[in-house]
């Protein structure tokens, strides 16, 4: 902002200074008593005084003429006091003039004035002011015609010219005629001026109001007149003159509790108009808004100025004293009971401002703790900054104890410093857990949980400092006086600070709670499976010597997957939904990991032969066709292969694959698969494979299992099994599964996994894993048993769904 805007804008608000001061005066002033103290005088007499409604009539237009001169543009406001000023100036100069003429009737010289010393000091004196107003005079009003302003030189050019000294009175007499003459004329002919700006105010004020509205016009006067600043600068003025006429009238010096009396009934003196209120709030707010702006200042420098909003600080607590000023009817009471009570009030807001401060340290301070900047001196700022509002809100709770009674009200005020001073503790213990874990070369995997408590330690007191403020209300009430004010206020507070608080707390806590169940529900990762997956955390970045398992098959942090949790319940990398084992056993069929098949070349060439793809596509599996139907995007995610005689955990549950003789544990049952004659347990069920012809009855279903092309028939689901190139459809998806290369298509997504080098297509697009960058030869073996390329798969429908394994 340049110079010149800067001097318009302190202008604009110290012209408008004098209205604001206008009003004060004429609402301080009472007309009734005046006009009592008129009649009891030798005034009485007087006709000036003796229109008494004419002179309320005046009472009520200078109110109207201290609107116009507040809302008036600063072009005209400046004019107008331009004129004032040369009127002022002439006023001046015809009190010179008369002093003179007056000094010289007094001496009765009539002589040359060179012959006189004394006569021609006052000569000289008069007309060098004399000078000066004309100049001055014709500089204000921007003119060179001096001559307007010469009026009342003529009684010094007659006294030059030994005019006599009863002529020269009449000669001042007509230079004060003369003036006033040209005040006059000048007044007539601007007579229509104040009509043309209304005129012209109210057309500009119409256009705005049509266009805009109400809103928009109240907005553009507050910006204009800077209203805000305005009251603020009227306020200090008026306090200051309450000290100086305080001051002025005492000779002994003033002790520290009278220095506290003094400041208290000199606020309560500025304060006893609806004016001078407003300016009082506003000087609040912007007092509120310096201590703020220091306090960030304090903490961050110069940076905290950078891209930082501030215009609506502080106006919380301007309204708090406004809102308690009206409630309480601080104007309408006396000096001492309005000190009494701003006393009061001004504890509110300082313990409000204590509160905004606290909002601005704590993000900075937990902000610092868990970074790693060295810097002493920031860190001596923040611990200092959150020791003083851990001390002096106890200490102002302290005191004003001392000096009040304690009752309902003024527990409720307490309370608020004490609320303070216990979120400051809390902050400052999760502060130092953060300097702790930094000095610690590992981090501390139950951080979270210690900053859990510690959070809800102090939450849990500060809960417990609202249930006392309503207890002893409640108890007020009963055994007290009742009021429907003090219902009100305990109804309010027990809502909103007990019962949401309470609600609240228990919310984070079930949240907490399902957290940890989930977490505990999911798998552990084995070693070789943090091996096989050789990655990151995608959390916390970090290596993760333990992980659980999501249902997606991603691998994470427990710790950070349970602050995960807190926020929301998908899978951070996937978004899928996360559902405890249980729920997820009953809201999806069981994904399974069958053993891998020995012979790697003729996996391969399966592989190539029945790739993946999108839509329905028909491959060949050992002579035997195969219907794929690819349902569209995969839900499902990878999985990594599991070689003989090894165990790998996938989905949801731990899956054991072995040789020939495999064990499957999925969901809540185990399946276990042996040579040719394979025993399976799923569920609440068993289920026993014979060698040739196996039979199984489970539940209310009968499965039957033929020599290398079984056929089960069990519920509303059908399954095929072939010799060692098994297809799997169970449910909406298809699983196939061969010896080295399996091809998994499960749900509504498609999984190819190659022996050493594996492949794997889900949702729309395809990831290829190489492990150790092989590939696999593409011949395949002849089958082991003739009956194994010319087996039949025996179908059964029933139900509602089909599987084909």
């Amino acid at each position: 902002m340049a110079v010149k805007d800067k001097l318009e804008a302190v202008l604009n608000v110290g012209l408008r200074v004098p209205s604001i001061m206008l009003l004060e005066v004429l609402y301080r002033w009472d007309v009734s008593s005046f006009f009592q103290k008129i009649q009891r005088s030798s005034l009485n007499n007087n006709p000036l005084f003796q229109y008494k409604y004419l002179a309320l009539y005046l009472h009520y237009v200078g109110y109207i003429l201290s609107l116009v001169l507040l809302t008036l543009p600063r072009q005209h406001l400046v004019k107008l006091y331009l004129y004032v000023l040369t009127a002022l100036l002439l006023f001046a100069g015809h009190q010179v003039s008369r002093d003179y003429v007056r000094s010289e009737l007094e001496s009765g010289y009539e002589g040359p004035l060179y012959l006189e010393p004394l006569s021609m000091n006052r000569f000289s004196t008069a007309l060098i002011g004399q000078l000066v107003v004309c100049t001055l005079c014709s500089c204000v009003m921007q003119t060179k015609r001096i001559w307007l302003f010469s009026a009342h030189l003529l009684p010094l050019v007659a006294r030059l010219c030994l005019v006599p000294l009863e002529t020269i009175v009449f000669i001042n007499r007509f230079a004060m005629i003369f003036t006033g003459l040209e005040v006059i004329y000048f007044l007539a002919s601007n007579l229509l001026v104040p009509y043309n700006l209304a005129k012209t105010a109210y057309r500009e004020l119409a256009q705005v109001v049509e266009v805009y509205g109400l809103l928009a016009l109240g907005m553009s006067l507050w910006n204009q007149l800077v209203l805000p600043v305005l009251f603020m600068c009227f306020w200090l003025v008026l306090f200051a003159l309450q000290i100086y006429t305080y001051f002025s009238t005492r000779d002994k010096p003033t002790s520290r509790e009278r220095l506290l009396f003094l400041f208290l009934t000199s606020i309560a003196e500025c304060c006893c108009t609806p004016y001078s209120l407003l300016g009082l709030v506003f000087t609040v707010s912007f007092v509120a808004l310096g201590v703020l702006t220091l306090c960030k200042f304090y903490l961050q420098g110069y940076r905290a100025f950078m891209n930082d909003n501030t215009v609506h600080r502080g106006m919380t607590e301007g309204i708090t004293l406004l809102i308690l000023a009206v409630q309480t009817g601080l104007i309408e009471l006396q000096v001492i009971h309005r000190a009494f009570l701003l006393s009061i009030i001004l504890f509110i807001v300082v313990a409000s401002i204590l509160q905004s401060m606290l909002e601005i340290a704590d993000p900075i301070v937990l902000a610092l703790g868990a970074s790693r900047d060295k810097s002493l001196w920031k860190h001596f700022r923040a611990v200092s900054l959150c020791l003083f509002l851990l001390v002096f809100p106890a200490y102002m709770a302290y005191m004003i104890c001392q000096f009040f009674h304690m009752d309902f009200w003024l527990l409720i005020i307490i309370s608020s410093s004490i609320l303070t001073s216990l979120q400051v503790l809390g902050t400052l213990l999760i502060y130092i857990l953060f300097m702790v874990e930094e000095f610690r070369k590992e981090p501390v995997e139950n951080m979270d949980d210690v900053i859990y408590y510690v959070n809800g330690t102090y939450r849990l007191l500060e809960f417990l400092v609202a249930l006392v403020v309503v207890a002893y209300g409640v108890s007020e009430t009963v055994f007290g006086e009742w009021t429907v004010m003090g219902s009100t206020i305990i109804f309010i507070h027990s809502y909103y600070n007990v019962w949401l608080r309470a609600q609240l707390g228990w919310q984070s806590f079930l949240l907490r709670r399902d957290a940890v169940n989930k977490i505990k529900s999911l798998p552990t990762a084995s070693d070789l499976q943090l091996e096989q997956y050789n990655d990151i955390c995608a959390i916390c970045y970090q290596d993760m010597k333990s992980a659980v398992i999501t249902p997606c098959s991603h691998f994470f942090h427990a710790g950070c997957l349970k602050k995960w949790l807190y926020v929301q319940e998908t899978c951070p990398l996937c978004h899928k939904q996360l559902k405890s084992q249980s729920n997820a056993a009953t809201a999806t069929p069981a994904q399974d990991i069958l053993p891998a098949n020995p012979n790697p070349a003729e996996g391969g060439q399966r592989e190539r032969a029945g790739g993946a793809g999108e839509g329905d596509k028909t491959v060949s599996q050992d002579g035997v066709p195969v219907e794929v139907r690819h349902s569209g995007p995969s839900a499902s995610l990878l999985a990594d292969p599991v070689p003989d005689g090894q165990a790998g955990d996938r989905a949801q549950s731990p899956q054991c694959l072995e040789g020939h003789g495999d064990a499957l544990q999925q969901g809540s049952g185990f399946q276990r698969l042996e040579g040719q004659g394979e025993a399976l347990q799923h569920g609440s069920g068993f289920q026993c494979l014979e060698a040739h012809g196996e039979a199984l009855q489970q539940g209310s279903g009968l499965q039957r299992l033929e020599a290398h092309g079984e056929a089960l028939s069990q519920g509303s689901g059908f399954q095929r099994l072939q010799g060692q190139g098994e297809a799997l459809q169970q449910g909406s998806g298809l699983q196939r599964l061969e010896a080295h290369g399996k091809a998994l298509q499960q749900g509504s997504g498609l999984q190819c996994l190659e022996g050493q080098g594996e492949d794997l297509t889900q949702a729309s697009g395809q990831s290829c894993l190489r492990r150790r960058q092989q590939s696999t030869p593409s011949s395949s073996p002849a089958p082991a048993t003739s009956s194994m390329a010319t087996s039949t798969a025996a179908e059964h429908q029933s139900g509602q769904s089909a599987n084909r394994l």
